[in-house]
């Protein structure tokens, strides 16, 4: 583990296992790295280096008390940061789960030169119509405003579903609860309100993205069907990935099914030289 400095003075919390080409996981909103804890004992033994982290406002990371310390920008340089530190002048896949494959998308897009493929689970490119876009955001508020007043904890008790998936009872899920319970209650609600609230969408420069995009979603992820659908048609190079019976926190729900997507994508590039 590692404390990674942000280029405006954060401390981010970081991890780096194995070696190999790197992979980059980032995760849903509210949740932590500790989401992704199972894609590391599936990947390290067969030949990859993989990278979880947390955003700021998050897990481990700092979590500023000034809310104009809160921006996608932020997010893309923090992203940026960590990928420095694990690994310097290489590029690398990211992959990201809800906000986390958003903020992919947005890395990718402001330095493609790192990007050697996107995992893009249970995620979209944001709200082009304004409508849906103001109703997202009043979501989000409202989810914040809940995490103020009863804290992390409550929070991580009641939503599961959006956080941990829909089989609790599962030593990954609980393991991920207990994190998510011990995050601060103003870095979540700065982080939903500034950046995940507001986030720019990027559905029309999906074309702009040429690496390799596998995009995989829960077939009960209803939520986010037609953005898998937008982003499988207007990415230039992309496979869809449906996996049976799940949900939206699918690597948690059906380990078995996401991590042999994941692996038969990662074998691809790797084979194809990319």
């Amino acid at each position: 583990m590692a404390r990674v400095r942000s280029e405006d003075g954060i401390s981010l919390y970081a991890e780096l296992a194995g070696e190999g080409p790197a992979v980059v996981f980032s995760c849903a909103l509210n949740t932590t790295h500790e989401n992704w804890r199972e894609q590391v004992e599936t990947l390290v033994p067969r030949g990859y280096r993989v990278v979880l982290w947390d955003y700021r406002g998050h897990g481990r990371s700092d979590a500023p008390e000034d809310p104009d310390a809160y921006s996608m920008d932020r997010v893309v340089s923090d992203l940026g940061c960590v990928l420095d530190w694990a690994a310097p002048d290489e590029r690398a896949v990211l992959a990201g789960l809800s906000f986390g494959g958003l903020a992919s998308l947005h890395f990718a897009l402001a330095h493609p030169e790192r990007v050697l493929g996107l995992v893009l689970a249970g995620s979209g490119p944001g709200f082009k119509n304004p409508k849906a876009q103001a109703q997202w955001a009043e979501a989000v508020d409202h989810t914040a405003g809940f995490i103020e007043r009863k804290g992390a904890a409550v929070f991580a008790q009641r939503a599961t579903e959006m956080t941990i998936g829909r089989r609790p009872e599962l030593p990954a899920a609980r393991r991920a609860q207990a994190a998510i319970a011990a995050q601060t209650s103003h870095g979540l609600a700065h982080f939903g309100r500034r950046i995940a609230g507001l986030a720019p969408p990027v559905i029309d420069r999906l074309g702009e993205i040429a690496a390799p995009a596998l995009v995989l979603r829960g077939e009960q992820d209803a939520a986010y069907e037609r953005a898998a659908q937008v982003m499988a048609a207007r990415l230039p190079e992309a496979e869809v990935v449906t996996i049976p019976g799940a949900g939206h926190i699918v690597n948690i729900e059906d380990r078995g099914a996401f991590d042999t997507a994941l692996l038969r994508f990662l074998e691809k590039l790797r084979a194809a030289g990319v």
